[in-house]
C-alpha cells in the first residue's frame, strides 16, 4: 500500500465531506477511494471516518490524525517541488548584489562562465559597497565580505573564507616607524573603511586568540576597498584589508604587512538571499556554482 496515497485520500475525504466528492477530486472511483481510507486504518489499528449513509465525518483521533497529516502532505509537496526545480535549467532574470572590488575582481569572472553555463539566464549585477537589504531593493542575491551573516531575516550561506591583513606602504613606515603591538596603532594614521560616525575601532587576535580592540584614527575613511588601498600605497596610512584586494600589491613589495602576531579576525564571503527565494533554481545554481569555483589563494 502507498501510505501516502492513503493519506491523501483520508485527508480529501476530510475537506470534501464524503467520498463520492473526494472520488471527483482525485481521479478515482468511490470504492477505489474508500478502500484506501480503509486500508489506513487497517494500517494504524485506528476508526478514522465516522460513517453513516448520510454524512462522513471525522473521529477524535482522525481529526488529530488529519491535522498531522496536512502538514506532512504540504512537506512531501514542497520537496518534491524542490526536487523538479533543481531538474530545471534556470532562465529568467537574476539580480545580483555584491562589493564592488570583489565584484570586480573576482565575482564578475565567474558569473560569466555561470552565464555560459546557462544561456537562458539574464543577469544583473549590481556593485557598490553599501549594504543593501535584498528585499527591499529587489535583490535575489547579495554578496557580502564579513566576520558573520549579520541578518538573520536572510538565508546565508558561505561561499569562502576570507582572510584579512594590516599593512601599509614602506615610505609610511619609514616615516612614521613600524608598530609592534596593538596599542601602537593610537600613535598611527589608519585608513578606516565605513564612516565617521561609526565606531572607529579595529579588533585583533593574538596567539591567546583573545579578541582585542583598539581605537584607530586617520585622515581618511572611505566605503570602498579600492580607495583605501591607494591611500595606502601612497602612503598616508595603516589599512586593515581583504587580503584579496592587497595581495598583489604585497607581492610587489609596494604594501609591507604589519603585527603579524596580531590577526584580524577571519571574514567570510557570504550569500545572502530572502526566504521567499530558498526554492528558486537560479539562486541555487548560482550559490553552488560559487561555493565550488571561488578561491581568494
Amino acid at each position: 500500500m502507498d501510505k501516502f496515497e492513503s493519506i491523501r485520500a483520508f485527508t480529501q475525504v476530510v475537506e470534501s465531506g464524503g467520498f463520492a466528492a473526494a472520488a471527483r477530486k482525485m481521479g478515482l472511483s468511490r470504492s477505489a477511494v474508500n478502500k484506501l481510507v480503509l486500508n489506513l486504518e487497517d494500517d494504524l489499528q485506528t476508526q478514522l471516518l465516522h460513517r453513516t449513509t448520510r454524512r462522513v465525518s471525522a473521529t477524535a483521533a482522525g481529526r488529530a490524525f488529519y491535522e498531522r497529516s496536512v502538514n506532512i502532505l504540504a512537506d512531501l509537496e514542497e520537496a518534491e517541488l524542490a526536487l523538479s526545480r533543481l531538474q530545471e535549467e534556470p532562465r529568467g532574470s537574476l539580480r545580483v548584489n555584491a562589493p564592488m572590488t570583489f565584484g570586480v575582481l573576482h565575482l564578475g569572472p565567474l558569473l560569466v562562465d555561470f552565464m555560459a553555463q546557462y544561456p537562458d539566464l539574464q543577469v544583473e549585477l549590481s556593485l557598490n559597497d553599501r549594504f543593501i537589504d535584498p528585499i527591499d531593493e529587489g535583490f535575489d542575491v547579495t554578496v557580502r565580505i564579513a566576520p558573520s551573516p549579520g541578518a538573520a531575516s536572510l538565508i546565508a550561506h558561505t561561499l569562502a573564507p576570507c582572510p584579512m591583513v594590516i599593512c601599509a606602504a614602506p615610505s609610511y613606515l619609514q616615516r612614521r616607524g613600524m608598530p609592534s603591538q596593538p596599542s601602537d596603532l593610537v600613535h598611527h594614521a589608519c585608513l578606516h573603511y565605513g564612516h565617521r560616525s561609526q565606531d572607529n575601532t579595529w579588533t585583533l587576535m593574538g596567539a591567546d586568540q583573545v579578541p582585542l580592540t583598539v581605537s584607530i584614527d586617520g585622515p581618511l575613511c572611505c566605503n570602498n576597498g579600492e580607495v583605501l588601498k591607494q591611500a595606502a600605497l601612497a602612503g598616508l596610512g595603516l589599512v586593515l584589508m581583504p587580503r584579496f584586494i592587497v595581495e598583489e600589491s604585497l607581492q610587489q613589495g609596494r604594501l609591507q604587512p604589519i603585527l603579524p602576531d596580531f590577526c584580524p579576525p577571519e571574514s567570510q564571503i557570504y550569500a545572502l538571499y530572502p526566504v521567499n527565494r530558498h526554492l528558486s533554481v537560479k539562486v541555487q545554481r548560482l550559490i553552488e556554482f560559487l561555493q565550488q569555483r571561488l578561491t581568494l589563494g
